[in-house]
């Protein structure tokens, strides 16, 4: 950014407090990223999921690798982005205060401005301790003070049977007192739960976004503050891929470059374009 770290971290606090909700598309990699800020979001998340599964690993799984991956690709987002960006580190990749806060403190060196740490157990095993999870918030904002700590919470998360919504404002109260800035609750779809979690959390209330399910607007008008899209970009691209390489091979309609018509497809050049662009 051609901004000052600390500027773009103000402004990412900021953008939690605006008229309108922070629509946060996540990235992957590199020109993932840099394409969403050239597209001209206000910020720009990574997703777990695509930088654990680009690099070749599970995620969720606490692995030390998908940690050195989501701290490289901080590493290389530094001073290549018109706005700021934050960072999904799972729960904090199976490390314990110390651990977390360490990598919290490098990922502001490293000019993130924001951090997401959810409370789901690796490889699908339940929920953290409450206190145990606290612990772990209090030790991102000993280390890191100025990052935005959106703390995650899974109740509501891969399960078909989530617990009473008591539960999940019980949870944030804590994290709230541990020093979380914001709370993120992926899972929550129907207006009744969003209303009920925007008035029971004093603090910017983070939804993910599904598809045919959300609308911004409507989210925008109960209250909700952050709009993360999560692995759905990254999965949509996969796809993508597939789709497009199957009509390839089957001879049935296939993309067009953007030199052809239609311009569906970006072109080599404007490929090019970003990845040789430096804010």
């Amino acid at each position: 950014m051609s901004t000052s770290p600390e500027y773009a971290t103000f402004h990412f606090h900021a953008l939690h407090h605006a008229d309108q909700p922070l629509l946060l598309p996540n990235a992957w990699d590199v020109i993932s990223a840099v394409a969403l800020a050239g597209a001209g979001y206000a910020a720009v998340g990574t997703t777990s999921l695509g930088v654990a599964a680009a690099h070749g690993y599970p995620d969720g799984r606490g692995l030390a690798e998908a940690r050195d991956a989501t701290l490289a690709l901080a590493l290389r987002l530094n001073g290549r982005l018109s706005c700021p960006y934050t960072v999904d580190v799972e729960g904090g990749f199976g490390g314990d205060a110390g651990q977390v806060g360490d990598l919290a403190a490098e990922l502001a060196e490293a000019g993130a401005a924001g951090l997401n740490l959810e409370d789901g157990l690796p490889g699908g095993g339940g929920l953290q301790d409450p206190v145990r999870q606290a612990e772990l918030l209090g030790a991102v904002k000993e280390r890191a003070p100025g990052l935005f700590l959106n703390a995650r919470i899974d109740t509501h998360w891969l399960t078909d049977s989530p617990p009473p919504l008591s539960v999940t404002l019980a949870r944030a109260e804590s994290y709230l007192a541990a020093g979380a800035d914001g709370i993120f609750v992926p899972g929550v779809v129907t207006d009744e739960e969003v209303s009920a979690l925007v008035a029971g959390i004093p603090a910017p209330l983070n939804i993910l976004f599904v598809p045919g399910r959300h609308t911004v607007s409507r989210l925008a008008d109960l209250g909700v503050r952050r709009i993360s899209t999560g692995s759905l970009l990254f999965r949509t691209a996969l796809q993508a891929t597939l789709t497009a390489a199957d009509a390839i091979r089957t001879g049935g309609q296939r993309p067009t470059d953007a030199a052809g018509a239609g311009g569906e497809v970006l072109g080599y050049e404007e490929v090019q374009r970003l990845v040789g662009e430096e804010e």
